[in-house]
């Protein structure tokens, strides 16, 4: 049994039963570890130079902004190599060698600490991330290599989660360690190389992963690299638009991260233990939105979920910006006596709610990139996206700083990444329409449907394929988008196309307007030609062979069209069964659609059931309608 196979997908029932596998936790610890002493390391060191040390040419008030540099620069500058090197090599090879090099760069860093030697520990932040550059493109290159299509979300989910949650603990251990008297440093030291050690014990047991592009020349020249990459991901602009889009989420999560400890201090008027809450706040609600993508998208890739957490976003970034403003000046807080006052409620509630929805924001991207990359160049994408996230993070500290000093103030600064956030994420999606699409698709399954799919493993992830269905309503274009972990292309009576909004939703799809030959054959020609294009390129096409909506809820004969298709493009039917959509306000039921809102009230359940491939010599008309009905009975 292969990860990608559909009986090792349903091995197990939800993303936490992904722990017991060796596939994937092994791999998953050895992250967090990583990410937690990462943090531990550097938090550490910044409270060292903050409250323990005098040192004249780094104050305290710039050792968390030197350190912070310090450590994305290797992103700028080794990035493009370290994509080349996981597409070259085998990631779990290069997994072990990286978890080598964090032992010895944490051996120097526990000497650093105990020496108290500044320059020392400055490069062991800068060596610290480069390993985190060199294991970046590995860690998303190696899920979609060992994780099915219905579990890359889920998978994701727990990685995102897990990097979080080990964020915080580590933060969370590297001041507590670091402030015990006298031997402070010594105990950092230790934890650092324990840690380092026994990622290095786990990264043992992953399972291999080879190379998949073992014949790669590399191109040691980081600029021209990094172009090519991103020329790369540009070949599918879905792609490509998506790095901008998870580029753009780190642009907005490190104006909040960047901003809570003067968040606290001068507007929320707590203590250093409040700060420490808010952190605590905003890695909860991006832990559990990133754990809720699973569930929500019923374990595929649904980037339907994007524009949801995008909205999310925007809406309580701008509900903190009301929530804060209005806080009266006060004394320094406790973290007790900040947790007593109501009004602060709001704010962490609005806190929790941001970084949640941007869970469910950033995990269906990531899964996208990792889904639809080529394989051979994944761990290139990977790496190139790392550097637009580097210099998106750049670009954030730099306007929030120059929003400060022209006098703004902290909850002004959120107003505005929030309104920023809603500006982009229009334009994202009016760029790329398929998110848009699926937005549309997820709310209508869930919102006004009960919508149930089986036999979905039938339903092809990769390959050309026609899939045909009896058609219902007007929707019914919209369920099959939804049912789909691909883009399917469509083709639609054109009178469908004059319907309003329905007509423009349809359009942003691209689906292929068709009229009956003796009406318009120029129409005709073109929908098949256009329809031949998309098969050619290896993708999906749907159509609809009764060649109208039905008008009395029955099954009409089958046309010839498919066969028509299969003559230039023999490629497998996929048989589809849409039940219990007649009668619905989508449905001709009455003579005329859509005339009678909630007529069957909402949550009605509907469903699709797919069916077998058929081979394209089995293929008939009257076959396919035989199947067909038998799976609208089932």
């Amino acid at each position: 049994m292969t990860p990608n196979d559909p009986a090792a997908e349903r091995a197990h029932p939800n993303q936490f039963a992904l722990l017991r596998q060796r596939r994937f936790a092994p791999f998953f610890w050895t992250q967090f570890l990583g990410a937690g002493n990462d943090n531990l390391f550097k938090f550490a060191f910044t409270v060292m130079v903050t409250y323990q040390l005098q040192v004249s040419w780094l104050p305290p008030s710039l050792a968390g902004l030197a350190i912070g540099a310090l450590f994305i620069l290797p992103f700028l500058l080794f990035s493009a190599t370290s994509g080349q090197l996981a597409d070259k090599f085998d990631k779990t090879v290069l997994i072990r060698f990286v978890k080598l090099l964090e032992i010895a760069i944490m051996a120097l860093a526990g000497w650093g600490f105990i020496a108290a030697n500044v320059p020392v520990l400055l490069a062991c932040v800068f060596l610290m991330g480069l390993h985190s550059t060199l294991f970046g493109p590995v860690k998303f290159a190696y899920l979609p290599q060992h994780l099915g299509e219905r579990e890359l979300t889920g998978g994701n989910g727990m990685v995102e989660m897990g990097t979080f949650v080990a964020i915080l603990l580590g933060n969370v251990a590297g001041g507590l360690l670091i402030a015990i008297p006298h031997d402070g440093a010594r105990y950092v030291a230790g934890a650092c190389v324990a840690l380092a050690v026994l990622g290095r014990l786990v990264a043992q047991v992953i399972p291999a992963s080879p190379s998949t592009d073992p014949a790669l020349r590399i191109n040691w020249n980081p600029v021209s690299e990094t172009w090519r990459n991103l020329r790369l991901a540009h070949e599918n602009i879905v792609v490509f638009r998506s790095l901008l889009g998870i580029s753009w989420m780190w642009f907005f999560g490190a104006v909040f991260l960047s901003q809570f400890p003067s968040l606290a201090k001068e507007v929320l008027h707590g203590d250093e233990q409040v700060a420490s809450l808010l952190l605590v706040v905003f890695s909860i609600g991006i832990g559990t939105g990133s754990l809720l993508c699973e569930v929500l998208s019923k374990r595929h890739v649904e980037i339907g979920l994007v524009p949801l957490g995008a909205i999310g976003m925007s809406v309580f970034a701008i509900d903190l910006y009301f929530a804060a403003r209005g806080l009266l000046p006060s004394a320094s807080l406790a973290l007790r006596d900040f947790i007593a006052q109501p009004p602060h409620w709001r704010v962490m509630a609005d806190l929790a709610l941001l970084s949640l929805f941007a869970g469910l924001y950033s995990v269906p991207m990531y899964a996208l990139i990792q889904l639809r990359s080529k394989p051979t160049h994944r761990a290139r994408i990977i790496a190139a996206n790392n550097i637009l996230n580097a210099l998106f993070m750049i670009a954030s500290s730099i306007g929030v700083g120059l929003l400060l000093s022209a006098h703004f103030t902290i909850p002004q600064v959120f107003l505005i990444t929030g309104l920023l956030n809603a500006v982009v994420a229009f334009y994202i999606f009016m760029l790329v329409p398929e998110y848009l699409l699926r937005f549309v698709a997820f709310v209508l399954t869930r919102m006004i449907y009960r919508f149930r799919v089986r036999g979905e493993e039938h339903i092809p992830t990769q390959g050309a394929a026609i899939l045909v269905c009896n058609h219902v309503s007007f929707v019914d274009a919209v369920l099959l988008m939804a049912a789909s972990p691909r883009p399917i292309r469509f083709i639609m009576d054109h009178q469908i196309f004059t319907v309003p909004l329905l007509g423009t939703l349809f359009r942003l799809a691209k689906a292929i307007p068709i009229a009956p030959q003796r009406t318009d054959p120029a129409v005709y020609e073109s929908a098949f030609e256009q329809a031949r294009e998309v098969l050619a390129g290896g993708d999906l096409l749907c159509i609809f062979p009764e060649g109208g909506l039905t008008r009395d809820g029955q099954l009409g004969e089958f046309k010839g069209g498919v066969m028509k298709l299969l003559e230039a493009n023999p490629v497998p039917v996929v048989p589809l069964a849409l039940q219990n959509l007649w009668g619905s306000f989508f449905s001709r039921i009455d003579g005329a659609a859509m005339r009678r809102p909630f007529r069957r009230g909402l949550f009605s359940r509907v469903g699709l059931v797919a069916g077998r491939a058929v081979a394209p010599a089995d293929v008939t008309p009257a076959g396919l309608r035989d199947e067909v009905g038998r799976l609208l009975a089932s």
